[in-house]
């Protein structure tokens, strides 16, 4: 085996649903893999480490990090195939970092797990959402951020296979990241409840029931609950003001489920149907044709894992 490639593809955050926390546990958050875009990079047993001219900062730091924690002496290029937005709230760095190791993992035999090559690419402080859509796609959600190590999956279900989901994207605008958003949650004071009840009694049994009407009420209020938390970072309770002005039209049109993804701009919509999901699509490019910085995509939900391929 000379050469690894890794496919992995963007996540959904869809919220926190427990900002105000305990001594043991905070956080916990709600997340769905979908099938697009994606992150595609091939990895090849080398005589040096060679980088194409796709591999940004952001990935030579990734891959020195990588090398320095597991003290590596093995030489190989990387390429970078597909890439996905950065900093557009679809866990695109998390994404692209675990692909890296789990990429060198399989090439060298390096005998690691998921949860060890996140550790080492500094990656699930928060939210375990980015690391379980890696390992294993579907709706997943993690019980929250211990002491003792990375927010672990307290439950997963599958994605039904008739719904779509509609992707809202901003060009012009790029979501709160590295430093600042650092600075956000050290900011911010913890809330005063939680909607962790909302999320397991509720809001997971709709989904196993494939109930849109009920999940995307409770999308609603998980939503409010981050968004009105996150407001004074983000200026309100969307990131974009476009894509704010979008998610109104939806719901002023029927659509029961929207929200937007970590601190955005992406903005997201769940329908019930792939004819649904299309009908909306070509109305959606009609009624905001004039904005230039916006941009719609149809995709689905993705129930399983990064796929890698040796040869």
């Amino acid at each position: 085996m000379n050469t690894v490639t890794v496919t992995t593809s963007a996540r959904l955050h869809m919220g926190f649903f427990d900002l105000k926390g305990s001594a043991a546990r905070k956080f916990g958050s709600l997340g769905l893999s979908i099938d697009a875009p994606c992150t595609q990079i091939v990895l090849t047993k080398s005589d040096k480490i060679v980088m194409d001219a796709d591999c940004d900062e952001s990935v030579v730091k990734i891959v020195g990090n990588t090398i320095k924690f597991l003290k590596m002496e093995q030489k190989f290029s990387l390429g970078i195939l597909q890439s996905m937005p950065q900093h557009a709230g679809l866990g695109s760095g998390t994404q692209l970092a675990l692909a890296i190791g789990a990429g060198l993992n399989t090439l060298f035999n390096l005998n690691l797990t998921v949860l060890q090559i996140a550790k080492l690419s500094r990656r699930g402080g928060r939210s375990g959402i980015g690391i379980a859509a890696f390992e294993q796609g579907g709706v997943l959600v993690d019980g929250g951020k211990t002491s003792n190590g990375l927010p672990e999956i307290a439950l997963r279900q599958v994605f039904p296979d008739n719904w779509r989901v509609l992707l809202i994207a901003d060009s012009a605008y790029t979501g709160v990241h590295g430093e600042v958003e650092l600075q956000a949650f050290q900011s911010l004071k913890p809330a005063q409840h939680s909607l962790h009840a909302m999320v397991f009694e509720h809001m997971m049994p709709a989904l196993q029931h494939a109930d849109l009407l009920v999940f995307g009420a409770c999308m609603a209020d998980l939503q409010a609950y981050n968004g009105d938390y996150f407001a004074p970072i983000q200026g309100g309770r969307y990131a974009s003001n476009d894509v704010a002005k979008v998610l109104l039209w939806l719901q002023q049109n029927a659509v029961a489920c929207v929200g937007q993804s970590s601190w955005g701009p992406t903005g997201f919509a769940i329908v019930e149907s792939e004819e649904r999901a299309n009908m909306l699509l070509k109305q959606l490019q009609q009624q905001f044709s004039g904005v230039n910085n916006i941009s719609f995509q149809m995709v689905r939900g993705k129930n399983s894992g990064a796929v890698l391929t040796q040869s």
